[in-house]
């Protein structure tokens, strides 16, 4: 999703997070990226159109925008954090064979719920879904993944 300058400025100052033209950078590139990105991958992407951004610079900008509410770590089954910038409610399906991750949007899945039976005193906060398997490239370059579903 492209967001306009403004809108990034108003979304950093309801959360309180200074801003600045690099975390800016940073947050829109995340924001437009579905992928779940990890920090060097936006490192990366965000370098091209700003040569001077440091690495440091993006890890603390992520950190600081995950601490505020505006970004969230993924970190499902991968070797390294990958994150989000779509913060609404959502879960994922998770590739087992090339790492990919894919929202998905389901209002039904929004509605689930544990019994105060089962919480035993628990209070739930929230929860996220995840759904395992292959996606459709991996399917076809490993005709035995389908048998691993599961």
């Amino acid at each position: 999703m492209k967001l306009r300058p403004w809108e990034i400025e108003a979304r950093f100052r309801r959360h309180a997070v200074r801003v600045t033209r690099q975390r800016a950078a940073i947050y829109a590139a995340l924001a437009e990226d579905t992928s779940h990105p990890t920090a060097d991958e936006l490192y990366r992407t965000v370098k091209r159109q700003h040569p001077m951004m440091s690495r440091n610079t993006v890890y603390y900008t992520l950190g600081a925008l995950r601490q505020a509410g505006l970004v969230q770590e993924v970190n499902v089954g991968h070797e390294v954090a990958r994150f989000d910038g779509n913060v609404t409610v959502h879960h994922h399906l998770i590739c087992r064979g090339c790492g990919r991750i894919v929202d998905v949007m389901d209002e039904e899945l929004n509605r689930l719920a544990v019994s105060s039976r089962q919480a035993g005193g628990f209070h739930v906060l929230g929860y996220r879904v995840e759904f395992y398997g292959y996606c459709a490239d991996c399917q076809q370059t490993r005709p035995d993944a389908v048998e691993h579903c599961g």
